[in-house]
């Protein structure tokens, strides 16, 4: 209890910047939190805090140790709020980041769902294409689309993920339908301009050769158009104008080829799936939110028919 008390202290003062405004807002002496201060300092053997009669200022090792104080606190009070209302009761801040695309589309309407059933969580969403250091930059999970790198982060795979060839009916009856990805040099092609990330080009499963019966690698083509665009969305909206054909998620478009809007093509070389994952860095436990909140997306994009429209969470968005 005393070593609670110390942190609970530290915090209360680092926040509020003095001994005084921290000890009226527990209802005891400056002196009681001095002395909890240097007794946590001489446990720890670290200075956490300069103290001169005017101010208090974070020693760096003080401002990483504040930190983790704040993190353990709010999952102590996510803890007790579970059991003590006699049910699942989440609480706290919860930091999700997820690339821009897919999380304005899949995730941000997500977002607010989950609230409406916990409002004792406060989200904040980052919408970002970099790969996001969530140590470092103290983000609880990340939702990430395709092969993950090796790292120390633990991941739960959502949904699966494709990428097809799409185009709308119009193109194909005024240009035809390629029948092999060599063909697509004859289309007008819709593709990442060369400063997008996706530098190796379109992927397709193709036979090695007319005697290895089954047996198939993955080429990597870069096809070329008349339009390109370092924006994907741009390119999807290209291709329901009609102005090509597009290499897209069906994260993205499946919808509308539910829809008739959009026809796949080339689906016989399509390369095998890759994920969409929940990602979180290595903890013994996880705070109850974070559990909540991969649950509520693994619930949802495992719901039958969300990824073509046909759920209500999806028609929802």
């Amino acid at each position: 209890m005393d070593k609670l008390k110390q942190l609970q202290s530290f915090v209360s003062v680092a926040t509020r910047g003095s001994l005084t405004a921290a000890a009226r807002a527990e209802g005891v002496a400056p002196a009681i939190m001095g002395r909890r201060l240097d007794a946590l300092e001489e446990r720890l053997g670290v200075k956490l805090l300069v103290r001169t009669t005017r101010r208090m200022t974070l020693t760096h090792e003080g401002s990483a140790f504040l930190e983790d104080c704040q993190r353990l606190l709010s999952d102590l009070a996510s803890a007790e709020a579970s059991v003590s209302a006699g049910g699942v009761k989440a609480s706290g801040h919860l930091r999700i980041t997820a690339p821009a695309g897919f999380g304005r589309r899949h995730v941000a309407p997500l977002v607010t769902k989950f609230r409406e059933q916990h409002a004792d969580v406060t989200i904040s969403l980052n919408l970002s294409d970099r790969v996001v250091d969530l140590a470092g930059e103290g983000f609880d999970c990340a939702v990430r689309v395709g092969d993950l790198p090796d790292s120390s982060l633990v991941s739960v795979r959502m949904a699966d993920n494709r990428r097809l060839c799409v185009a709308t009916p119009a193109y194909l009856k005024t240009r035809g339908t390629p029948q092999h990805p060599s063909e697509l040099s004859r289309f007008d092609c819709l593709t990442l301009s060369s400063e997008a990330s996706q530098t190796r080009g379109w992927a397709f499963r193709i036979p090695r050769d007319a005697e290895a019966v089954g047996e198939h690698e993955l080429v990597y083509l870069k096809p070329g158009g008349p339009l390109d665009c370092s924006d994907g969305q741009v390119l999807h909206d290209w291709c329901l104008a009609g102005y090509g054909i597009a290499w897209r998620s069906t994260w993205e478009v499946e919808a509308e080829v539910a829809a008739g809007r959009l026809v796949t093509v080339l689906d016989a070389f399509a390369a095998p799936p890759n994920g969409i994952y929940a990602v979180f860095p290595q903890r013994k436990h996880l705070p109850l939110r974070v559990r909540l909140w991969i649950d509520f997306l693994k619930h949802h994009f495992s719901e039958p028919g969300y990824w073509n429209g046909a759920s209500p969470a999806a028609s929802q968005k």
